[in-house]
């Protein structure tokens, strides 16, 4: 498998600055964005590579081809990870949207880069039944940094607040959804360290819950192709 290939790092005054990385697959030009903040952070994610809740040291968002058939994300997932570098435990996205198209901002310390297609999106509480197994590739993936550690309850807590931020940025473009059937999401926060504080919420109008709303929000929207 052809290696990830980083460009030289920039913006090192960001709390999240992922590498841009390409690779060729299937005779496909596809693009990767790798944060690796090395140790010393506790993630929540929903992904299918290092999902739940625990120490991470990298998080990877992969573009793949429209059509992905491979029935084995989380390996596919590790490989490329392997393959830029990246060592330890980590959280692996994938995506059929064009991840060098990504939106990012940031607010007070809360930082979040997020890509976005819309093109299957509907309401969560749609009338038809569910599926069994995986779905196509996660299309509104979020990855969200905060610089200061949170229980386990507020990690829970800031999947649910940058979610509501996501609909909300939905909803302010115009499109009559809440996401996509695939949609994915990790929340990063430093692991307590001594006496530091462990903030017990991170909900819109908690002080770090509130600043994730806001960069999340503007980073959906950032994402957000014009013309969905």
């Amino acid at each position: 498998m052809p290696a990830l290939l980083p460009p030289p790092r920039t913006g090192a005054d960001r709390l999240l600055d992922p590498d841009d990385l390409t690779r060729v697959e299937d005779g496909e030009r596809l693009h990767a964005l790798l944060w690796r903040p090395g140790p010393g952070w506790r993630m929540v994610s929903s992904a299918v590579l290092g999902g739940g809740t625990g120490e991470r040291a990298w998080v990877l968002n992969a573009q793949v081809a429209h059509g992905y058939r491979r029935t084995d994300p989380a390996r596919h997932l590790a490989e490329l990870a392997r393959a830029a570098g990246a060592r330890g435990p980590g959280v692996g996205l994938m995506t059929a949207a064009d991840v060098s198209a990504h939106g990012r901002a940031r607010d007070g310390g809360a930082e979040a880069v997020a890509t976005a297609g819309v093109s299957v999106r509907g309401w969560a509480a749609a009338p038809q039944e569910g599926t069994v197994g995986a779905g196509p590739p996660g299309t509104i993936n979020i990855v969200a940094a905060l610089p200061v550690a949170l229980s386990d309850a507020a990690l829970v807590n800031a999947v649910m607040t940058a979610t509501e931020a996501k609909v909300q940025a939905l909803l302010d473009a115009g499109l009559d959804c809440s996401g996509t059937p695939t949609d994915a999401v990790c929340v990063a926060a430093r692991a307590p360290v001594g006496e530091a504080e462990v903030h017990a919420f991170a909900g819109p109008r908690s002080e770090w819950g509130a600043r994730l709303a806001r960069a999340v929000h503007r980073a959906v929207g950032a994402a957000l192709p014009t013309a969905p």
